[in-house]
This record gives structure tokens, C-alpha cells and sequence, in this order.
């Protein structure tokens, strides 16, 4: 079997404070070369907290992530950086994610020249970067507010493949657009994965994105992993009635279609005290 890009063991996450809230409880998963791991469970199931300790922004407080054998936590600084340029994040709302006072190749180039790319090199691969995620060159020198929705989460991708990364951290990153976009926005995911080989740990909310892309699924509910396999048995039969009721709320099929917690029981809390 081949080693696995990343792995997460017995990992759980309580957060500091007078209430201490459990956002993850001993969470394990794996993300092989080459493969997709779709995460899926509602806003507050820990989904983004998962996604911040995979990526070392969090120190787990039980069990271990490990991403090409180290810990991403603890990758700082100039040594740590050959490692991180193997693991990158494309996120929910690039907007948001880019300097509105820089082009949208100057975003691209900076993550160039952050993993020591020289000077002189940055234009030509800037444009060979935009050319890859579908994007006209000329749009480089664009400032974000210029951009659409899509064309702005091209650049977000387009910045994440500066480095020559090996997995990508995707955060919902086609739930702020609409459901055309979305659909050529997944499209190139798959292109880029048999293109570069890419993994991807993609995280959402919508069972049926995640079925487009993934070869398993994991859902998360209240911080636990309540069922996990193989994307299309998960999705021809799922186990557990949480999926079931996400399966519904994507094919609006079935009773409170498009209310998943309705059907699979009490509310999610929400990650609004968690950063995300």
C-alpha cells in the first residue's frame, strides 16, 4: 500500500476557555498520493478545525498529524519551508484571501518568490500558472476587485500550485459560487489531479460535490467521524443516518430534504467561537 501524503491519528482538539468545547474527538484519517479524501458534515460538525491542524496552523491537543512523515505545526521557518511548499491551501473565499492592493500576478508571483523562486523566473511562470488554472495572462494584471468569483478562485488555485505541491487543503472552495461555475471550478480540480497527480483533503458541506471529486468520504458530525468508505458504496448505501440525511439534503430526496440536522437529529453547534 502506498504511504500515505498525510495522516491523522486518534486526533483531538479541544479548545481553550471556561467551556473548553471539544471541537474534534479523536479524528483519524489518511490521504494517499494522488487520491481525493472528501471531509463533509455541517457548519460546527469541526470540518475547518480538521483543516487548519492538516495544514499546522493548530497544535492538536491529543494524537498526531503528520503530513510526508513531520509534523506540519511544527515546520517553521526556513528549514521547515521544502516541506511546506508540498502542502498548500485553497480557500472558500479567495477574495477575501488576496491583497486588494496587489494584481492578481503579483499574488501568484509573491507565493513564487516566498519558496526562493529567483526574481527573473516569476513572470514566465506566473503566466504559465494562469494558463494551467484556464485563465487569460492578461488577467494578471488585474487588481482582485476586477476579478469574478471564478476567476478569483483560479488565481486562489493558481497561488496554491506556485510551490509544486503534492496535496491541497480545499476549505468549500466552490460553496460562494453559483452552481455553473462550481461545476468548471470542479472540472479543473480533476484536470489538475490527472495533470500534476495532485492530492486533495476537499472539505464541504455538499455531498453531492464531494461525489463529483472523491474517491472516499469521511463524515464528520459533532467532531466525530460517524462513517467513512469508499465514495460510490458510500453513496449507493450509506450507514449511518447522518449521511443518509445528507444524502437527502443534496438530492433533495427523501423527508426534510435539505435540512440534514432535521433528519439526523439535535443541531449542530457552531464553530463561531473557533477560528476558521
Amino acid at each position: 500500500m502506498t504511504d500515505a501524503l498525510l495522516t491523522l491519528t486518534g486526533v483531538s482538539k479541544r479548545y481553550p476557555g471556561a467551556a473548553g468545547r471539544l471541537a474534534l474527538d479523536r479524528v483519524s484519517l489518511t490521504v494517499a498520493p494522488g487520491e481525493t479524501v472528501g471531509l463533509v458534515g455541517e457548519s460546527g460538525s469541526g470540518k475547518s478545525t480538521l483543516a487548519r491542524l492538516s495544514l499546522g496552523l493548530l497544535a492538536a491537543t491529543h494524537g498526531t498529524v503528520r503530513f510526508a512523515g513531520h509534523d506540519p505545526y511544527r515546520l517553521r521557518g526556513r528549514p521547515g519551508r521544502p516541506v511546506r511548499a508540498r502542502l498548500q491551501f485553497v480557500p472558500q473565499h479567495p477574495r477575501g484571501s488576496l491583497n486588494p492592493a496587489l494584481r492578481a500576478g503579483d499574488a501568484v508571483a509573491f507565493a513564487l518568490r516566498t519558496h526562493g523562486t529567483p526574481r527573473r523566473e516569476r513572470p514566465e511562470l506566473t503566466a504559465e500558472l494562469f494558463q494551467q488554472v484556464g485563465l487569460d495572462p492578461a488577467l494578471a494584471r488585474r487588481y482582485p476587485r476586477e476579478l469574478s468569483g471564478g476567476q478569483l478562485q483560479r488565481v486562489a488555485v493558481a497561488r496554491a500550485l506556485a510551490t509544486g505541491p503534492e496535496l491541497l487543503v480545499c476549505d468549500e472552495p466552490t460553496s460562494a459560487l453559483d452552481r455553473g461555475v462550481q461545476a468548471r471550478i470542479l472540472d479543473l480540480f480533476t484536470e489538475l489531479q490527472e495533470r500534476r497527480g495532485l492530492a486533495y483533503l476537499f472539505i464541504s458541506h455538499d455531498l453531492a460535490v464531494v461525489r463529483r471529486l472523491a474517491h472516499r468520504v469521511v463524515v464528520l458530525r459533532h467532531g466525530r467521524v460517524v462513517e467513512e468508505g469508499p465514495a460510490e458504496a458510500l453513496w449507493a448505501a450509506p450507514r449511518h443516518p447522518y449521511t443518509r440525511a445528507l444524502l437527502a439534503a443534496a438530492t433533495g430526496a427523501g423527508p426534510g430534504a435539505g435540512s440534514a440536522t432535521a433528519v439526523a437529529g439535535t443541531s449542530a453547534p457552531t464553530e463561531l467561537s473557533a477560528p476558521r
